[in-house]
């Protein structure tokens, strides 16, 4: 938290999709950090401690998403993170969120009342010890 506002760290390589990501955040009442790729999410993650991570599945690289969710995974923090993709339903087909330690996926573009709807029970919701 900062000031009193969750901390939300997205990361997406097109502007086009993290400037209004960025304003529907904090238009909902979040702080938010961004990150136009992978290497820069990571430095902006260790040092935001955000209480959510939103990040694209296909930046810079293929999957430079998933090697982002591998390396915070190393570092033990257990917070929440979000993937987008525009690969459309045949990612949410072949892949199991949950198993790759998501919180859940997001479509592009992505539905402005999902997703602060999501992100209110999500952050307001009591933590499980772990």
């Amino acid at each position: 938290m900062r000031e009193g506002k969750h901390v939300i760290l997205c990361i997406d390589d097109d502007p086009d999709v993290l400037m209004p990501l960025k304003i529907i955040l904090e238009s909902g009442g979040y702080a938010v950090e961004t990150a136009p790729d992978a290497a820069a999410g990571i430095r902006a993650f260790r040092e935001s401690a955000p209480d959510v991570v939103i990040v694209d599945l296909m930046m810079e690289e293929i999957d430079a998403g998933m090697k982002f969710l591998k390396e915070i995974q190393a570092l033990n923090r257990r917070v929440p993170i979000y993937m987008l993709s525009s690969s459309g339903d045949y990612f949410f087909s072949t892949v199991d969120a949950n198993g790759l330690g998501l919180a859940g996926v997001f479509q592009k573009p992505v539905n402005p009342q999902i997703l602060l709807a999501l992100l209110k029970t999500k952050l307001t919701a009591p933590q499980q010890a772990g």
